[in-house]
């Protein structure tokens, strides 16, 4: 029972180093666990971890009578009650201790994984974090590329408005210098025709003057 015991100690003290260091060996041990505790694997244990905690309480119980017992009350020690005294107390010794290493690998397994699930989750979060981060730099640099586009369009349209005032103003000095010639001609018609009806009302004298000296000449 005291060998079974300490092998049983050993190997848990043997799984919790190996649980403690993060090697090779480790994920072998923690997927055996996993599939300890699926299944019929956690009935298995917890009868056990039962029967083991039935068995230590027994030892108590025996350690207690023998406490209690006449003989040492009385100040005399028997030897063998001594002997089973101690062989009791270190049975007790070991399987408290086996259980309680049974409930560190447990929660150090439960740990372990609870650990991997939030790296998991973290790297997950990293991973979308990234994307975001890398669709809001495309996004950005569409943008850039668009307001260049756009900035490019407007000095374009900048340059065509220019060169249409240009164009209008040129066309407003050519319209102030037709206006301006246009009334010119307008002057010179003006003259023209007072000259014309000038000459036309010379030459109707002329021609009352030579109709009536043709009159006197024939009378």
């Amino acid at each position: 029972m005291i060998q079974l015991l300490y092998t049983l100690i050993f190997s848990e003290m043997a799984l919790i180093l190996i649980l403690s260091f993060k090697t090779p060996l480790r994920k072998l041990v923690l997927m055996a666990l996993d599939r300890v505790k699926r299944g019929h694997g956690p009935v298995m244990v917890k009868t056990v971890a039962g029967t083991i905690f039935v068995v230590l309480l027994s030892n108590v119980h025996s350690m207690t009578k023998i406490q209690n017992s006449p003989m040492i009350e009385e100040g005399s020690v028997n030897p063998t009650d001594m002997v089973l005294m101690g062989k009791l107390l270190l049975e007790a010794t070991l399987m408290g201790a086996s259980l309680f290493l049974g409930l560190m690998i447990d929660r150090l397994h439960h740990y372990i994984r609870e650990l991997r699930m939030r790296r998991k989750n973290m790297e997950a979060v990293k991973k979308q974090s990234r994307a975001v981060e890398d669709g809001k730099f495309e996004e950005k640099k569409a943008l850039e590329e668009e307001l260049t586009a756009l900035r490019s369009k407007l000095k374009h349209l900048q340059s065509e408005i220019d060169a249409k005032t240009k164009d209008a103003h040129a066309s407003e000095t050519n319209a102030v210098a037709l206006r301006k010639q246009s009334e010119g001609f307008l002057l010179e018609y003006d003259r023209l025709l007072a000259e014309n009806q000038e000459m036309r009302n010379q030459l109707q004298s002329l021609d009352l003057r030579l109709s009536r000296s043709g009159s006197k000449k024939n009378t």
